[in-house]
């Protein structure tokens, strides 16, 4: 086959990204929980027949499952090849195995062979983020959890569709297994008209294109994507850049957990070696070897923003990831907590290439999702879970101050409104603010996190909280400063405020009507030398109550007045004296 001309390949780039961009807006439009609908945690795309690559995938979905979706198709392309399974056009996959698929039990995958033609040209795949889907605690984010079978109820790759035909018995187990079978059957449903969806967008371009033409877009896609990795990290000089960080405790002994990460680079080659981290252990905080490819990719995006969104990226890259690490484990090791362990290995990634290429990457962001679960029943005894996420600061970077409240860098998805949040479920948020003094002083300040405190408006609740970042800050690089640390706090039965043993994660909270739990969240790392930073700046930050006049002062050593003008006098000279 010839080249394809440059104007061509972008229009089918264009076309294709747009099929995988419909599917996600499909899902959002229509799925019941919020943490679809609002939060957007999903993702679509399309997968390659052979290999299960990635070949395409949304703008809008999250790239943490671009690399895990891959292993997730995968497994289904290893079963029908091991059962020696006959596969149709209107089959679909169904299953949430996170040893297989990647990520934790919550996130559902369907997976549709696509048929062009009478042949098998791609699988599209759709992921989602289930509200509730078993296990000992509503909501799933179970941070005692010492086996998967404490997380939810765990379904390998199954026929949910076969010759189109539902298998109304899966659909019957799922529903059984979850306490909002309403929310879950509605998700499913999206899930399956996106993909139907993505199958008539891709018929129809493939009409239009012709099945060679497409192909071969896809082929000179990974193919761009795996050059441009190589020249990047061919402008990274040869030699190795290490970086290690903790996670508070695994949610069952009060201890630290190390990842630890050592890069090495030759030539345009780039080792990701974890062997230096911590070896599995009890608590949910492990993850599967898939995920943790999935998140190394996610940081790549970040460092090598150019690079297409394909297989292309990790070409070029080796992953020594032990079988004994917490980074690689297999069944029945908990992983329900997936996320706060890979947020801390795209942190050690930012800071070790921070040591070779400061310019092309940022200060940590806050570094856990805070996932907190609230839970009761109505007075016509109905089921509520209240499951969300809550934001942070992000790192300061190269070209100025990171972002104030925004959500964690492994996807694209946002933070479920407020509104929508006391709309759905008996509670009222009292605060919803930014937090100040929390982002990490710098040149480049790190970004504020956030206040949240919610009160019980029904009679009684159960609370349970899965959290980070409350023991280790998120460093800043290259001379910046560590945001602030993770707090919480609730109302126990006499009404004082206490906080966890384990600072950042517990089960069994009881809260009575009008009681409230109080949500601190970390500021992201700061970037550069903070006295560097612009006193103007300084000042504006005073002015806003990003950063109090004390911080200005300590972290600054920058005089800002009750009405927030700068004395330029006196900050030249306590700079002078530091």
């Amino acid at each position: 086959m010839s080249p394809i001309d440059p104007v061509t390949l972008a229009v089918l780039k264009g076309r294709l990204e747009q099929i995988a961009d419909e599917m996600d807006a499909t899902l959002f439009r229509s799925a019941f929980n919020p943490i679809i609908a609002e939060a957007h945690d999903a993702s679509h795309g399309l997968y390659h027949a052979d290999s299960g690559e990635t070949l395409i995938q949304g703008k809008s979905g999250l790239p943490v499952f671009v690399g895990a979706m891959s292993f997730a198709v995968k497994a289904v392309i290893n079963k029908v090849k091991t059962e020696n399974i006959d596969q149709y056009p209107e089959d679909v996959f169904i299953f949430n195995d996170p040893y297989e698929g990647g990520t934790h039990l919550s996130d559902f995958k369907l997976v549709r062979p696509f048929f062009y033609d009478s042949k098998l040209f791609c699988y599209l795949a759709s992921v989602g983020h289930w509200h509730d889907v078993g296990g000992n605690v509503p909501g799933n984010y179970n941070p005692v959890a010492t086996e998967c079978y404490q997380e939810g109820m765990l379904i390998p790759p199954v026929h949910l569709y076969r010759k189109g035909v539902l298998n109304k018995d899966i659909v019957a187990i799922l529903q059984s297994n979850s306490r909002l079978p309403g929310s879950l059957y509605g998700d499913l449903s999206g899930q399956l008209s996106a993909l139907d969806l993505g199958e008539r967008r891709l018929n129809d371009l493939l009409e239009e294109y012709g099945e060679v033409l497409v192909r071969g877009a896809l082929m000179e896609l990974k193919i761009t994507a795996s050059k441009l990795m190589k020249s990047y990290i061919k402008d990274i000089p040869d030699g190795t850049y290490s970086a290690e960080d903790w996670l508070d405790n695994d949610g069952i002994i009060d201890e630290p957990l190390k990842i630890a990460l050592d890069i090495t680079v030759s030539g345009d080659r780039m080792t990701l070696d974890f062997s230096r981290s911590s070896d599995a252990c009890d608590g949910p905080v492990n993850i599967s070897r898939s995920t943790c490819i999935a998140s190394c990719y996610v940081a790549m995006k970040h460092i090598f923003r150019e690079v297409p969104a394909n297989a292309g990226v990790l070409e070029p890259i080796e992953f020594i990831i032990p079988e004994s690490s917490l980074l690689s484990v297999v069944r029945p090791k908990p992983v329900g907590g997936y996320t706060e362990t890979i947020l801390r290995v795209i942190d050690v990634i930012f800071v070790a290439i921070s040591q070779v290429a400061p310019e092309m990457t940022n200060g940590c962001a806050y570094g856990t999702i805070n996932a907190l679960s609230l839970a009761g029943y109505r007075k016509n005894g109905a089921r509520w879970v209240m499951f969300s996420f809550f934001g942070g600061g992000h790192g300061g970077h190269p070209l100025g101050d990171g972002l104030n409240h925004g959500n964690a860098p492994i996807s694209t998805a946002t933070i479920p409104p407020l509104e929508i949040l006391e709309a759905a479920y008996p509670v009222r948020f009292t605060q919803w603010a930014l937090r100040t003094d929390s982002g990490g002083p710098g040149k480049h300040r790190g970004g504020c996190g956030a206040i949240y405190e919610i009160e019980l408006l029904a009679e009684k609740a159960d609370v349970f909280l899965f959290g980070e970042r409350g023991k280790f800050a998120p460093p800043g690089i290259v001379g910046g400063k560590n945001g602030a640390l993770n707090r919480f706090h609730y109302s126990n039965s006499d009404g004082n405020e206490v906080s966890p043993p384990m600072v950042s994660k517990m089960v069994g909270i009881h809260l009575e009507h009008r009681q409230r739990v109080r949500l601190e969240t970390p500021g992201g790392g700061g970037y550069g030398d903070p006295l560097e930073r612009d006193p103007l700046h300084i000042a504006n930050d005073v002015n806003l109550g990003y950063v109090t006049q004390e911080a200005a002062a300590r972290d600054y050593k920058c005089v800002v007045s009750t009405n927030g003008k700068l004395d330029a006098a006196g900050t030249l000279k306590m700079r002078k004296e530091r």
